[in-house]
């Protein structure tokens, strides 16, 4: 394989062809496919949440499924269902849109509990089970979610259990004048997904994967890791601080944002960088700061600054 960034910046590229003037949050959610987890997107309709889903899919030679959810789905119409065929006398089993390797599960907290709950095991475990047979899903394999936040009546809000699974979660926000011009030149005759072709395949990006682990992280970066995800735990406007999952999900993004960057070694600075996106959603605000109008945000951003950095620029045998 030629060099890991080389091949992630060719991906990265490629997206951006379609999604204008978002480059950090592009290249979040290739943060996100690198270190096999999961995005949240949260924002209003319209700003590009699932053409940047469909533009990833498309560059990294991944297919690609849309789950729109709805009051009404059932989690059979997530994961599958077991067909009974009279000529053979045996159940079959017909996969669900879940059986892909990037799933957009559009309006994530529009479809009950019960539903988001089928989600749960694919995300962690990476395989449904239905009617007591469990069933591999493909690799690479990331689901995108997104949730409009504005909008309250006929939703149900994720649980923080299912919070704490995504590794990430992105706002994408409206672009600037000059690039929505951008966006509607390059959409005057044709969509530009249309024309989008793949740069690499999922077997590369397997090993994309893999080179994400191999990214050192000095052992002094991993203590400022965890005393920054215990700062939100104590932070006296912290009803529920990160849990251990934010941790690891703080580490393997710091990798692969090094690896991005051209590194093989982590950096205090890219912790702060990530620290929000990783970390964000894992945080409960208390009541009471809430009434303040404290958002998480300025939590994560009051603990940066609280936690003492590491002196020592950590690189591998130096």
């Amino acid at each position: 394989m030629e060099n890991p960034r080389l091949v992630a910046q060719r991906i990265l590229d490629n997206v951006e062809r379609v999604i204008i003037g978002k480059s950090r949050e592009a290249r979040f959610a290739l943060i996100t496919l690198l270190c096999q987890g999961h995005l949240l997107i949260e924002d209003v309709p319209g700003v590009g949440k699932t053409m940047l889903a469909r533009a990833l899919a498309a560059s990294a030679g991944c297919k690609f499924q849309r789950i729109q959810f709805t009051p009404d789905l059932l989690p059979s119409d997530v994961t599958g269902v077991s067909i009974y065929n009279q000529a053979t006398g045996s159940f079959e089993f017909r996969p669900g849109p879940i059986m892909a390797q990037v799933v957009l599960t559009d309006e994530i907290n529009r479809a009950t509990p019960k539903t988001q709950s089928a989600l749960l095991e694919a995300m962690d475990e990476h395989q449904v089970t239905v009617d007591g047979i469990t069933h591999m899903l493909p690799a690479p394999f990331m689901v995108m979610a997104t949730q409009n936040p504005i909008e309250y009546e006929g939703t149900f809000p994720l649980p923080e259990a299912q919070l704490d699974r995504f590794l990430m979660r992105v706002h994408l926000g409206y672009p600037d004048p000059t690039d929505e011009v951008l966006i509607m030149d390059a959409q005057q005759s044709h969509h530009p997904i249309e024309l989008l072709r793949a740069v690499t395949n999922p077997d590369e990006v397997l090993e994309l994967q893999q080179a994400v682990r191999e990214i050192y992280i000095d052992p002094l970066i991993k203590q400022y890791i965890v005393a920054l995800v215990n700062a939100t735990r104590e932070h006296e406007s912290s009803y529920l601080g990160a849990s251990p999952r934010g941790s690891l999900a703080l580490m393997r993004t710091t990798q692969a944002f090094a690896m991005l960057e051209g590194r093989d070694f982590v950096q205090p600075d890219d912790v702060k960088q990530l620290a929000y996106c990783a970390l964000g959603h894992r945080v409960i605000v208390s009541p009471g700061a809430r009434v303040r109008n404290i958002d998480s945000a300025q939590i994560v951003d009051e603990c940066i600054e609280r936690v003492p950095v590491p002196g020592v620029r950590a690189r591998a045998g130096t």
